[in-house]
């Protein structure tokens, strides 16, 4: 029995090994990536001075602040500027004063045939200016995005990481099983050993790195799979919960009566603690309008999960899905995204994500360091 278990280990040992080797460059690509995509929204606007708003001083005897324009003529700029995209915009309004508003245009013509290319338009929402017209992809931060989210490889690209998400799950739990320690050892295991050899003080760095990282690379590695390929994981999921158990109304062609701005305050007297952040228009054939609404509890801000359909042509509320009203798998997927960009703790969660994702350069560097140690010291026996 004992001699199975030694062979098991020298094969599981070798398994880790060279998971470690084929997988870590990959492992370290994601990991910084996704350090940078942390704050990526950030980023562009300081690579890109012009999607920064200063809005303007108001002679206001009370001082009040300048509104911005309304969503009536924001929606006709949109649209003198594209007369000839007609299948709707996803405006995203401005989460703060400095900040510009802008729309998405999803399946433009000129990245036909790309899964996810849609042309964004930022709008200075107080001057009623475009400061900017670009496609996704075609600029820094989301170049970066589609590096971490698909490798620049499109729809093959999210099945390639997916499997690859699920090895590196593998890895860690292999490095786990392979350190795991006697109940005596597990103190003196958990710190790094004073006055040791160079061999050693390496192989200390790349063990308690991997152990008092798990919890942050799990979670990680677990929701960026779940973000990838989330049909592989809904029908798991199924089994013990309804996935996608609220309905959700389909559009209607018809005439659009009503407008942008309307929409909007219809949304806000529905709910008036809320925050509108994003408004989907109808194509010009007519149906409803579809808006993202922020709510206390939510723990994304920029992307909430309570939805309102409002039908375009009589201004009635047709649904209104709740995030609390769905299943436990639901409300799982709710915080997919929140959790693995660290938004779901604030400030603190977002830095601590941000470090989490050089955690897999330390693992490469120093589990390299501990493997060509062991070739040299086998290449000097006799």
């Amino acid at each position: 029995m004992r001699s199975w278990r030694r062979r098991c280990r020298v094969w599981l040992l070798a398994l880790h090994q060279w998971l470690g080797l084929s997988l870590g460059l990959l492992f370290c690509l994601l990991g910084l990536t996704g350090s940078l995509l942390v704050f990526y929204v950030e980023g562009d606007r300081l690579l890109n001075p012009e999607l920064v708003v200063v809005p303007p001083s108001c002679q206001s005897p009370a001082g009040t602040p300048c509104q911005p324009q309304s969503l009536d003529r924001i929606y006709a700029l949109l649209e003198a500027a594209h007369p000839g995209r007609n299948g709707g915009w996803r405006l995203e309004l401005p989460m703060g004063p400095g900040q510009p508003l802008t729309a998405r245009y999803y399946q433009p013509e000129e990245k036909a045939g790309l899964g996810f290319a849609p042309l964004l338009v930022t709008v200075d929402p107080y001057r009623l200016q475009i400061t900017s017209q670009r496609f996704w992809g075609d600029f820094a931060a989301t170049w970066l995005y589609d590096l971490h989210f698909t490798l620049l490889l499109d729809r093959s690209g999210r099945t390639l990481l997916g499997a690859a998400s699920l090895l590196l799950l593998l890895l860690l739990g292999l490095g786990v099983y392979l350190w795991w320690p006697s109940p005596r050892r597990l103190g003196a295991a958990l710190r790094p050993g004073a006055g040791r050899s160079s061999q050693r003080r390496i192989y200390d760095w790349h063990v308690l790195g991997g152990i008092y990282g798990l919890p942050l690379l799990l979670l990680l590695t677990l929701s960026g799979a779940m973000l990838e390929q989330p049909a592989w994981f809904k029908p798991v999921l199924a089994l013990f919960s309804p996935v996608d158990a609220l309905p959700v109304p389909a559009a209607e062609s018809g005439s659009i009566l009503i407008a942008p701005q309307q929409a909007l305050e219809i949304a806000r007297q529905h709910l008036p603690r809320g925050e509108v952040r994003w408004l989907e228009t109808p194509p010009a054939g007519g149906g409803n309008y579809r808006l993202r609404i922020y709510q206390p509890g939510d723990p994304s801000r920029r992307f909430p999960h309570t939805l309102m359909w409002i039908d375009a042509a009589s201004g009635e509320v047709l649904a209104l899905r709740r995030p609390e009203q769905g299943s436990v798998a639901d409300s799982l997927f709710n915080w997919l995204h929140p959790l693995h960009n660290g938004e779901a703790f604030g400030l603190p969660g977002r830095l601590l994500t941000a470090l989490a994702g050089l955690l897999p350069l330390l693992l490469f560097y120093t589990g390299l360091r501990r493997w060509r140690q062991k070739v040299a010291a086998r290449a000097a026996r006799p």
